[in-house]
């Protein structure tokens, strides 16, 4: 239900973006997709929703949020490089020169992010984690995620395979960095990152364009990214691959 409403929703959001007036360059409708499945299956199992996005409590020192949030400028820096090294130059948009207030793009960039995440990071990931393993959980959550931007598979193959890369290796970061986390503070860092990555993109990149070349330097900086994460994963424990919390049974 949650994945149905997630593309449904995503597809009417985009197409009535223009009737609102709502600039995409300041948020896309669609992000809040994945929001709206999470409100469905409330609907249908509220308890057992909520339990989901309430998560755990542990993990909330500053230094996994420092790095984590890093991780995003990061990403964006390896991605800047990579380009400029293969191009010889970067563009770079001044936030002056944008149509619409930077501020006003950053704050509804995270309010568009979060819109995804809490169904992504928040839902999704959570309910995997509690049958498979953290890698094996955030990459099936990175393809469902690189699945529902359906316009990405109208490019070039290339492109396609560079955002699947990405969306897939920024999963991996997102699941091991968040694993054990819940509630807002869950969502306010995987929604800090998302919005992160999508204001440097914005300001150095044109991947969203079509052009192969930036997205693939973009995929392949996540997975350099991806990659130092699941290197510090401490091993896993058999309590934490072991079977679903009983009130989660049958979903």
């Amino acid at each position: 239900m949650f994945t149905a409403v997630a593309f449904v929703a995503a597809g009417v959001l985009g197409a009535v973006q223009p009737a609102t007036g709502v600039p995409t360059e300041v948020v896309q409708l669609t992000q809040f997709g994945p929001a709206a499945g999470v409100g469905a299956v409330a609907l249908y199992r509220w308890g057992w929703t909520r339990e989901l996005l309430r998560g755990g409590h542990g993990g909330r020192g500053v230094g996994r949020a420092t790095g984590l949030l890093g991780s995003a400028v990061l990403v964006v820096a390896l991605t800047v490089l990579a380009y400029g090294t293969l191009r010889g130059a970067v563009g770079f948009t001044p936030p002056g020169a944008l149509h619409h207030s930077f501020v006003l793009i950053a704050a509804a960039q995270l309010v568009g992010a979060c819109g995804e995440e809490i169904g992504w990071r928040c839902f999704l990931q959570p309910l995997l984690r509690t049958r498979w393993g953290t890698l094996v959980s955030s990459v099936t959550v990175g393809l469902v995620w690189g699945a529902w931007h359906v316009p990405v598979f109208a490019q070039a193959p290339a492109h396609a395979v560079g955002f699947l890369l990405a969306t897939v290796a920024m999963s991996v970061v997102l699941g091991v960095a968040l694993d054990g986390t819940g509630g807002a503070y869950r969502l306010l860092l995987a929604g800090g990152f998302h919005a992160l990555v999508n204001l440097g993109l914005l300001l150095f990149l044109d991947e969203e364009s079509g052009a192969v070349t930036p997205m693939l330097c973009f995929g392949l900086a996540c997975l350099v990214v991806a990659l130092a994460w699941a290197g510090r994963r401490a091993p896993a424990r058999t309590s934490e691959a072991g079977p679903a919390p009983t009130t989660l049974h049958g979903t």
